[in-house]
Parts: structure tokens; C-alpha cells; sequence
């Protein structure tokens, strides 16, 4: 990238092992931005092989933070990995500290803390999947965001601006297939709508975003394709033709960010091929992947989550 709209800017992205957290941050990155990296897998750690675990495991994917931050930097910005455990508020709490005492300004925050695949019962009633698994599902996906955002949010105030960014699953109240799926992904855009009322007065901007049928690392793999040949996974579930990389809603925080007008958007919930529309930015394919009019055609909300 040529032009760097975010040069000096400060993001941290909470979450940016894999998935939408490293495409943001990377796109983050691209757009000159010095970038803190969190999440807890780091290069260097173990896991012992376990049966019966999938693609979407936590504990089988081989992301860390520490690839994330050399991306980061290898796609122009400055890359900088911080291990951190979200359900720990001091280490939480040490994060932002060591983001003002290197930096002394915070421009961006984005939540995109999330770990829990492997803790949703699809296609069972709530009263017989478990409630243990229930339980932790709402405190990594809904107290993480919360414990970030208590310690992240008092360096943008004191710098009377900034954005803060909640990552979710759809815009809309559609119901998503499982009750603690649906849950934390409803909660996460209240949290932003509620968070706008505080953050507003101060010219922080808080808003959530949603990408689409996110054509992850953990999805590649469970379709047995790569990002060279995606297409071929569409032989499995036709509606992967519609996916898009992680980058497509990277582009749209990165879009966000460099939007000085961007608190008109504040408390309201955004989707990545509706943010491609208003800032015309494509994905890394040059194409423009449209989610929600892809399964409206289709009548996906009336039958299935938005596949993640």
C-alpha cells in the first residue's frame, strides 16, 4: 500500500492470532498503523494432539500473535506482540499501560476476542447442551470485550478521540442457531451502542462490525482447500461461494479509522460488504463479496447462523 492514512496511529487488536483479528490488524498495518497484537498462542507452545478435535479448535491451530506482528510489519506498519489473557484483567490492565508508557496515545481499539467454536451445541435445544460450556462461552466472548474496553477506553478519552471496534456476527437481530451463540454476538453490539453513550461527549467513536462467511484459516482447512483454490470448496457447501477473506473486514476497520468523520457512526452495528459499498474497497481478490444480499437471495437468516 502506497498511501498509509494511519501512519502513527496506535491500534491495539485484541484477538489477532487468526481469523478476522489478524486480517484487521494486518489491514491495520497496511495503512501504517503501529499495531499491539494480543492473544495467548505464542511461537513456542505445545499441544498435545487430542482425538475428536476439529479444525475450529483453539488448541489445534498452529497462529500466534508473534506471525500476526511480523505480518503486520511486513505489510508496512509496526507489528508488536503482547500476550495477553483477556479473561485476566491485570493482565489486561499491564497491556494499556505498556501501550501508554510506549506509545502515550491509544487511536485504535478493536475486540475481536472470541475462542469459543469449540463451546457451541449446534443443533441442539439450550437445556441439553451444557451449561458449563454456555457459561465460558459468555466470558470469553462477552467479559473479554469488557474487561478490554474498561482499561483500553480511558487513553482514547484522554486523547479526546478515537475508535473503538467490536467485532460480531451479523448486524440485524436474526437469530443465529444457538442460544449462547446468539448471545454474545447480540451483546457485543449492545456493548458498542451502550459504550457510544459515555464515549461520544468525548469524540470516541464505538461501534460493532460483522464480516461475512469468513473464509478463515480454520475454514480453509475444513474444506480441504487453500486461499489458491478456494473455490473448490463450494463443492461442499455451495454457500462458500459467497466467503470473503479476512482482509475484506480488515479493509473496513482500516476504512473506519481513517474516517474523520467516522462518530456519525457511533453505537450502530456495520457489515463489511455494506462498508465496501460506502468506501468502495475490495477484497484482496479485487472482489467485492456481498453477504447479506448473497443469503437474503438465498434465505439464509430464516434457516442458519452466518457461518464463521
Amino acid at each position: 500500500m502506497t498511501e498509509q492514512p494511519l501512519k502513527g496511529k496506535v491500534a491495539v487488536v485484541a484477538g489477532a492470532t487468526r481469523g478476522a483479528g489478524r486480517g484487521i490488524a494486518r489491514s491495520l498495518g497496511a495503512a501504517g498503523a503501529i499495531v499491539y497484537c494480543t492473544g495467548r498462542s505464542v511461537r513456542g507452545r505445545t499441544i498435545a494432539p487430542r482425538e475428536g478435535l476439529t479444525p475450529f479448535h483453539t488448541a489445534t491451530r498452529p497462529e500466534t500473535i508473534d506471525e500476526t506482528a511480523e505480518l503486520v510489519t511486513a505489510d508496512g506498519g509496526t507489528g508488536i506482540t503482547a500476550q495477553v489473557d483477556h479473561t485476566d484483567p491485570a493482565q489486561v490492565k499491564a497491556l494499556f499501560e505498556r501501550v501508554q508508557r510506549e506509545q502515550g496515545r491509544l487511536d485504535v481499539l478493536v475486540n475481536d476476542v472470541w475462542g469459543g467454536d469449540e463451546l457451541v451445541d449446534w443443533g441442539r435445544p439450550f437445556w441439553e447442551g451444557s451449561l458449563e460450556n454456555g457459561l465460558k462461552l459468555i466470558e470469553r466472548a462477552v467479559n473479554t470485550h469488557l474487561i478490554t474496553s474498561h482499561y483500553g477506553a480511558p487513553l482514547m478519552v484522554a486523547g479526546k478521540s478515537g475508535l473503538l471496534v467490536e467485532i460480531t456476527d451479523g448486524a440485524t437481530d436474526y437469530y443465529r442457531g444457538n442460544l449462547y451463540y446468539d448471545l454474545v454476538k447480540m451483546a457485543v453490539m449492545r456493548i458498542a451502542f451502550a459504550m457510544a453513550r459515555d464515549l461520544t461527549p468525548h469524540n470516541v467513536t464505538a461501534l460493532a462490525v460483522t464480516p461475512g462467511f469468513l473464509r478463515s484459516e480454520a475454514m480453509l482447512e475444513h474444506f480441504g482447500v487453500t486461499e489458491a483454490n478456494w473455490q473448490d470448496g463450494a463443492q461442499k457447501d455451495p454457500h462458500f461461494i459467497a466467503s470473503e477473506t479476512p482482509f475484506f473486514v480488515g479493509r473496513a476497520v482500516a476504512a473506519l479509522a481513517a474516517d474523520d468523520t467516522v462518530i456519525r457512526r457511533a453505537g450502530k452495528a456495520f457489515s463489511s460488504w455494506d462498508l465496501s459499498d460506502d468506501y468502495g474497497f475490495t477484497d484482496i481478490d479485487g472482489r467485492r463479496p456481498h453477504w447479506g444480499r448473497y443469503a437474503e437471495e438465498h434465505r439464509l437468516m430464516d434457516n442458519m447462523p452466518t457461518p464463521q
